[in-house]
């Protein structure tokens, strides 16, 4: 049966009421500063940089979000039997909390629902955390060594997990269908995984509102908003897929 891998950026999550960074409205345009909250040397060498990002972690949309129409249409493309991998660039969980599975879940740049240890590289749950910040701990220290802690997402000088990212590789290699959706396919080496999948073979779906650099490559280019888009696609695949399983 076909496998369908799908890499989704912060679009997918907008609905959520997650901003993007790069957009039109996106983080980065609103605040450069906001940059050194998630910049690996300014946060482990500032105190002051350190007591910012918890703050910001603190009103993180991400607590708020639920699944949207899309997340939910992806879980629904695994239930139906087709075979999906989700490789994604965000870092809120919400693939996991529509009811896909976690282990089909590959999350390149880490994940914001848990904290690790910079030093001993102890995780425990970013909750924990934040409710140490809510009593007073402008900088909370690892409880077990008393290193720094940071959210266990991939920070602006800190490179990707290798082991994530040959998993993401091989999984572009051996789709038959590709999609990526709400991605600006900007962020090397994520966005070269459109290319791999394209090279070898997969069809190459791209969902967003933007024009992206590979979109020359795609089979099939999609500009209608994601929440609609994609449910509509992922129907269509799974009426595919059942067409040439009974034929």
């Amino acid at each position: 049966m076909t496998l369908v891998a799908i890499l989704s950026g912060a679009g997918i999550s907008t609905d959520s009421g997650i901003p993007d960074y790069r957009g039109p409205n996106g983080l980065w345009r609103k605040d450069p500063e906001a940059e050194k909250l998630v910049t690996y040397d300014f946060y482990m060498a500032d105190p002051e940089i350190r007591r910012r990002s918890w703050q910001m972690r603190r009103t993180s949309a991400t607590w708020r979000a639920e699944p949207n129409a899309a997340h939910r249409a992806v879980a629904d493309l695994e239930r139906s039997g087709v075979p999906v991998r989700v490789i994604t660039q965000n870092v809120d969980g919400l693939h996991q909390l529509a009811g896909l599975s976690a282990r089909k879940v590959l999350e390149l740049h880490g994940t914001a629902r848990q904290v690790v240890c910079t030093r001993c590289h102890a995780r425990s749950p970013m909750a924990a955390a934040l409710t140490r910040v809510e009593a007073g701990e402008a900088d909370p220290a690892c409880t077990v060594c008393g290193g720094i802690l940071k959210s266990a997402t991939v920070m602006f000088g800190e490179r990707l997990d290798p082991v994530v990212l040959g998993e993401a590789m091989s999984i572009a290699k051996a789709c038959e269908v590709f999609i990526a959706v709400g991605t600006t396919l900007q962020v090397q080496p994520a966005a070269s995984l459109a290319g791999i999948a394209a090279e070898h073979g997969a069809r190459l779906i791209v969902v967003n509102a933007e024009p992206t650099a590979y979109d020359e490559l795609a089979q099939e280019t999609i500009r209608e908003p994601i929440g609609t888009a994609l449910p509509s696609l992922l129907a269509r695949l799974t009426a595919e897929a059942g067409t040439r399983a009974g034929g």
